[in-house]
């Protein structure tokens, strides 16, 4: 098992008497014996002993290939520590590796995994690597990975009963073990006495929603088909008055299931603590009601995707009795495995005033995707809208098997419920409880690493495995914080916005995570951290010096005017004359006018950092001065007692250039250049 088998791990795997490999050699094994009855090989441990019939494109048995692959499979968990997080390619990188079109005659396996190295791997984002802290777990376990090659190797599409009857019931049986082990009420529970609800297996989150959304869809408007009132309209019109309700916090497949189902979605605010309360759904639906639309679906959430934070089920619920029709569904997506552990069961209450309940193994509980469970407190109501029974589907049982068909989407069903029983039976219950007290206990871990550093600051409650933190700051600066150490490929994790402002998520998502990985991603990101504030602080530096320069340069511009002008409030005017080259300069002043100009000159306004500085003031002295600028060809005349003359008038401003004007060097009288 390697460095890692440490800790938890020991708990995980106590009960496995052969390695990881060793038993999936055993299950591939078995695996052959299903796809080839008659040629069943034999177990002998470091090797099998069977008669040999290979396809042609393997050059080894394919137990051999198996036991090789598996071989594969044991390393990558602990060596992708040594792989960076996510992968520095750029979209497109694939197409130029493979060939354009499949080959025609078989390839080797080595060759083939030679090239699963070389072309796949680099394009990998690690989801197992200890370093990975982006999003929720993605379960992944030896069990869960073998009762997915199992279930693979028998190949039966569970759709009904008949279709494989141990595909249905054990579906039904380890659905009620998990229900029970979270603590729903009986009434979710199949083999409950007197309960008309039970349990199902889908493919993700998204599907439990819609699902019960159709439901609570159809129940609704076959209710409003029986009031007087609305008996008159068809069902697209009644489509146009359902109302479902939601957080901004909840998942976005809440919005895409409404889209999916034509019914209007109100999105509600939750509270600072990112929670959906009882009063604001209250408000909502008694405006909704009062213009006329029927509340018809409320999708609350345990355990949030941005923060984790737990919708307010007891004051929600009683909201949602008070209405007649209005289904209440929880999604517990993450958090509901979570609830195994007696002392986490207090998020979950209220959840007795719900309709239906889902949540997913393949996120926190070791199973691989795709693994979600849902129960529903009447399976008649969730039936009854999905039924379609052509004859090719009926069979004799109907009226007393469960058919799963009838509680999903897809007709087609894999056998899931083989690796979630393989999980529960390998871990226990003690085992799963063990690996979620482990993320527990690391998310406060770093939580504490956090509130220790005055630069950061905890942004969200840390009841389960999710921190979300961020720098103190500026968004901009947390934002170039993330982006640079995720482009360092070092860790992964992702932005989520609690109460407006950009935070971090640091996700415990491994399912062998260790202190040492908390403790080494803290380091990562206070070391960028450092340097980031370090490079803005020489950026603030820099800015500093520039603004000094800036200012200098513009005193330095002013000073020059001010100099070459002794009165700041003169209004100047100039003419510009052609380069005489070897004319003297004269800068002799002018008193009453230019009269005695006699050349012909394009009057101009002075461009603007004169003006600025010398704006027009009232004074008696009407004197006017003629200067010249140094190097220009360019005649100004000064006028005190200007009023802001407009281009045309010839106040302050001499239309023609003087006779004198010439490139010299000269100084005038005046001192003035």
């Amino acid at each position: 098992m390697g460095v890692r088998e440490v800790g938890v791990r020991r708990v995980f795997f106590a009960n496995w008497r052969r390695s990881p490999a060793e038993e999936g050699c055993v299950c591939a094994g078995l695996a052959d014996g299903i796809l080839r009855p008659g040629n069943s090989p034999t177990y002998i441990r470091g090797g099998w002993q069977t008669a040999p019939d290979c396809s042609v494109q393997f050059s080894r048995h394919p137990i051999q290939v198996g036991v090789l692959h598996l071989d594969s499979i044991t390393p990558y968990h602990h060596v992708s520590s040594n792989r960076r997080v996510t992968p520095d390619i750029g979209p497109g990188y694939l197409r130029p590796l493979l060939p354009s079109g499949p080959p025609n005659d078989p390839e080797s396996w080595d060759e083939i995994m030679k090239d699963v190295e070389s072309k796949i791997m680099p394009g990998i984002t690690h989801w197992q690597h200890p370093r990975f802290h982006a999003y929720f777990p993605a379960g992944n376990s030896f069990p869960s990975i073998l009762g997915d090659m199992l279930s693979d190797a028998i190949g039966c599409i569970g759709f009904s009963w008949a279709a494989s009857p141990a595909c249905t019931e054990l579906e039904t049986i380890v659905c009620d073990w998990f229900g029970k082990a979270i603590g729903l009420p009986t009434d979710f529970l199949y083999f409950s006495e007197g309960s008309k609800g039970g349990g199902v297996i889908q493919g993700s989150a998204s599907e439990c929603i819609l699902v019960c959304m159709l439901a609570a869809r159809a129940q609704a408007i076959a209710r409003l088909k029986e009031s007087p009132a609305h008996a008159h309209l068809d069902e697209t019109a009644l489509l146009g008055k359902l109302m479902a309700y939601c957080s901004r916090e909840s998942h976005s497949s809440v919005e895409k299931d409404a889209m999916i189902c034509f019914v209007k979605l109100r999105i509600l605010e939750p509270d600072e603590k990112s929670v959906l309360r009882g009063e604001t759904l209250r408000q909502a639906i008694e405006s909704d009601t009062a213009e006329g639309y029927v509340p018809f679906f409320v999708s609350t959430t345990l355990g949030t995707t941005a923060c984790c934070s737990f919708d307010n089920l007891r004051e929600i619920g009683p909201v949602c009795k008070k209405y007649p029709g209005i289904w209440l569904h929880v999604d517990a997506a993450y958090a509901g495995n979570a609830f195994i552990c007696p002392e986490l069961k207090y998020l979950m209450n209220g959840v007795e005033y719900a309709d239906s309940f889902n949540t997913n193994t393949n996120k926190f509980l070791l199973t691989n995707f795709d693994c979600s469970c849902l129960w529903v407190r009447d399976r008649f109501k969730l039936t009854s809208a999905l039924v379609v029974d052509p004859l090719y589907l009926q069979h004799t049982h109907a009226d007393t098997a469960i058919d799963y068909r009838h509680w999903s989407i897809a007709l087609s069903r894999r056998f899931r419920s083989l690796k979630l029983w393989f999980v529960m039976r390998s871990y226990g219950i003690s085992g799963l409880q063990a690996y979620i007290r482990n993320h527990v206990k690391l998310a406060k871990r770093f939580e504490a690493f956090v509130r220790k550093d005055s630069r950061f600051e905890v942004c969200n409650d840390v009841v389960l495995g999710l921190v979300c933190f961020r720098a103190k700051g500026s968004d901009k600066l947390n934002q170039k914080l993330l982006s640079t150490i995720n482009d360092s490929g070092k860790i992964h994790m992702i932005p989520a916005r609690v109460n407006q402002r950009y935070t971090i998520r640091f996700a415990l998502s491994a399912p062998h995570a260790t202190a040492r990985d908390v403790d080494t991603a803290w380091s990562i990101i206070t070391d960028y951290l450092s340097e980031l504030l370090e490079f803005n602080d020489v950026m603030d530096e820099l800015a500093d010096i520039r603004e000094k320069k800036r200012k200098a340069t513009l005193e330095q511009r002013r000073s020059f005017f001010v100099r070459m002008v002794s009165d700041p409030a003169i209004q100047p005017g100039f003419t510009k004359t052609p380069n005489r080259t070897g004319a003297k300069l004269d800068t002799q002043a002018t008193i009453g006018g230019i009269g005695s100009n006699t050349h012909s000159g394009t009057k101009s306004w002075i461009s603007w950092p004169l003006a600025y500085l010398m704006q027009a003031k009232e004074a008696a002295d009407t004197s006017e001065l003629s200067l010249r600028f140094r190097h220009l060809d360019t005649m100004v005349r000064l006028k005190t007692g200007g009023t802001g003359s407009r281009r045309d008038s010839s106040n302050g401003c001499s239309p023609d250039p003087s006779p004198s004007a010439s490139p010299s060097r000269g100084r005038s009288p005046n001192g003035r250049a």
